[in-house]
């Protein structure tokens, strides 16, 4: 795959053992250090996936900076998802009949410091392009919430049950140990659309206007300080204006 370049930014794919040493410690700026962690410059984020998988950088043109990040596993159908980070935390055997090829999309961030939203623009275009290319029918990832009080998140929770839960013959069940079931505990709750869209993080409003869907559940991983829903988007399933602007962004 060929570097993307939008503006000031360039998503090309990791190719060194330096790149993914880069990629590894931005992960770490950006999940663990905001828990207060102490920094020498060397810590790192890193786990036994990330040798199996491709690893995509962000830079800034001018400067060489890396300012963003994301991981994809690339899986031939359902059949493989076993292997996924997301199936450490949800039983994802209704999914395991899913024929087509398949790519999940982990461990996207943005360094701190940087607000510009052609950032995440830019992740997307090269994302796309890839699940063109390959041809891939179904993204999927898991959303992190910054923070585990349910009640921190409950206006957003609410809207994903609202409005976003997954399609029940996909509809992921419980496994791991700590979980927040928000579609059961908020039932009665109805949400305000602007407030609960604000508190979205910005990679699943992402998937959202995709028309993306979501667990039943959220996932409470305390090492982290994140909850977190499985998410999917099935490629046919994205509406045809956004699938054409995403392709007309992505060239």
């Amino acid at each position: 795959m060929q570097p993307f370049i939008r503006g000031r930014y360039q998503a090309r794919l990791a190719g060194t053992a330096d790149d993914i040493l880069a990629a590894q410690r931005l992960r770490w700026l950006c999940f663990v250090a905001r828990n207060g962690d102490e920094d020498d410059g060397s810590q790192i984020d890193c786990d036994a996936l990330d040798a199996q998988c491709q690893h995509m950088l962000i830079e800034e043109i001018a400067s060489k900076r890396l300012i963003g990040c994301f991981r994809f596993l690339p899986l031939s159908g359902g059949a493989e998802i076993a292997r996924s980070y997301s199936a450490q935390f949800y039983n994802l055997a209704a999914l395991e009949s899913f024929e087509g090829p398949m790519v999940e999309m982990g461990r996207f961030c943005i360094h701190p410091d940087i607000r510009d939203p052609d950032v995440i623009r830019t992740a997307w275009a090269a994302m796309t392009r890839f699940v063109d290319d390959a041809g891939i029918e179904m993204l999927f990832g898991c959303s992190s919430f910054v923070g585990t009080e349910p009640e921190d998140h409950a206006e957003a929770f609410a809207m994903l049950k609202e409005r976003h839960l997954a399609p029940r013959r996909w509809l992921p069940r419980v496994k791991a140990p700590k979980v927040f079931r928000f579609a059961r505990a908020l039932r009665l709750r109805k949400p305000d659309p602007k407030r609960a869209m604000a508190a979205m993080p910005p990679l699943l409003r992402s998937y959202l206007a995709m028309g993306g869907w979501v667990s039943d559940h959220a996932v409470v991983d305390p090492a982290l300080r994140t909850m977190h829903v499985f998410t999917g988007v099935e490629i046919r399933a994205i509406p045809p204006g956004r699938r054409r602007l995403m392709r007309a962004v992505a060239g």
